[in-house]
């Protein structure tokens, strides 16, 4: 068979341990037997991080402004521990928050749904599709200790002068502080891809923040998605049928739990990071969520929700058998190769994408797949637990 060929290669960012390993076999067993793949190749991988001083995840979110498409593989984002493990020079930040800063946009997750994977909330009957904020907050922060008897302090300098808010006084003990910040550009262009993506899936769309407790940060949020919404979007919503509506967070939290879900779930930076991983798991695994980043000038970024599987990549280096569940990684692929091939309006290559999210999925409902899935199974096929390689090869037969 001829290999389906590719105009302009898809930004390809590799990461680290059991996940940098399935990114290989992917490309390998699923993607190069039929494609000609076309990438430009980031080491993302924390011992190239280190090597250099993380220009290579600055040089790869660049690059994905360029050609407008990346697959990232999940990478480490280094704590203590990690700088020992690893002889790092610097804590180094999370790669996806550096990429995220530069790209902006949003990151909508949704998860897999397979039948015979019953989710942990069996009201759960429909995909609830979490859109995160990609710039700012806590993954921009600056922060410092504070011995005692000191003194924080907010500076603020614009067109109207400068003021200075005590944040706090540690007289009585010693402490951290922590400072934040957004745009409203970037906000704007979130709550627009939020709206967008509403009107194209036909969902019902929420947005849930803190404004009672944050009533000028969260209430920013809150009012520029209104003032977007009442100018520019309300009549379509009508049209389409669909709701838009504000709550707090933990008002939304408790609906989510008691819905059917079926709705997009609309998040600042932070709250959607806990509450794709929470709503990921309710569905079945981390490893059954699909996660793309949009940006406001129309580039995409694929990746896993899930992190680097480090206790199957001990495992795997001390020669025990594992069964990683690669789905995820492998929809970050699919939803590249798709996008590319949308972009260059090469049909064959969108199609292959869709064989092989079709055949992952058909691979799991005839009873193949791999430990977690196997735990979860509730269907009616004999269940063969496989491991990693072995799950990807049955897909590529079914391919």
């Amino acid at each position: 068979m001829e290999k389906i060929k590719m105009s302009t290669p898809i930004v390809e960012m590799d990461g680290d341990e059991m996940t940098r390993l399935i990114w290989k076999w992917i490309k390998e067993i699923l993607i190069e037997p039929f494609v000609d793949l076309k990438t430009e190749y980031y080491d993302l991988g924390l011992v190239n991080r280190e090597k250099t001083k993380d220009q290579v995840t600055i040089d790869s979110a660049n690059a994905a402004k360029k050609y407008g498409v990346a697959v990232k593989c999940a990478t480490i984002t280094p704590n203590a521990q990690r700088v020992e493990e690893y002889n790092l020079s610097k804590m180094w930040k999370s790669p996806n928050g550096t990429i995220r800063a530069i790209l902006d946009g949003t990151v909508f997750r949704a998860p897999i749904m397979v039948d015979g994977i019953v989710p942990y909330i069996p009201t759960w009957t429909q995909p609830i599709v979490i859109a995160r904020h990609a710039y700012g907050d806590i993954y921009k922060n600056v922060e410092g200790y504070v011995k005692k008897g000191g003194k924080a302090k907010l500076v603020l300098e614009d067109e109207d002068g400068t003021r200075e808010i005590e944040v706090f006084d540690y007289s009585k003990s010693a402490g951290v502080v922590m400072g934040m910040h957004n745009v409203d550009a970037s906000i704007s262009s979130f709550a627009r891809a939020c709206f967008n993506y509403a009107l194209d899936s036909k969902k019902d769309l929420w947005f849930a923040a803190k404004d009672t407790i944050s009533k000028i940060y969260d209430h920013r949020f809150k009012d520029i998605f209104n003032e977007i919404y009442e100018n520019e979007y309300k009549t379509k919503f009508e049209e389409a049928k669909i709701e838009y509506f504000y709550t707090l967070i933990d008002d939304a939290v408790a609906r989510i739990v008691r819905s059917n879900g079926g709705m997009i779930w609309a998040c600042k930076n932070y709250d959607g990071d806990v509450m794709s991983d929470m709503v990921a798991t309710a569905f079945g695994s981390l490893a059954m969520m699909s996660s793309v980043l949009v940006s406001p000038d129309g580039n995409y970024e694929y990746e896993a929700a899930h992190g680097t599987v480090t206790r199957h990549y001990y495992k795997y280096l001390k020669g025990e058998a594992t069964s990683t569940n690669p789905v995820a990684t492998i929809y970050a692929w699919s939803g590249a190769l798709r996008k590319r091939g949308q972009l260059d309006g090469i049909v064959e290559l969108q199609e292959f994408a869709n064989k092989l999210e079709k055949a992952t999925i058909k691979t799991i409902e005839d009873g193949y797949m791999t430990g977690d899935l196997a735990a979860l199974y509730k269907g009616d096929k004999e269940v063969h637990k496989l491991l990693t390689e072995d799950f990807l090869k049955k897909i590529a037969s079914n391919i």
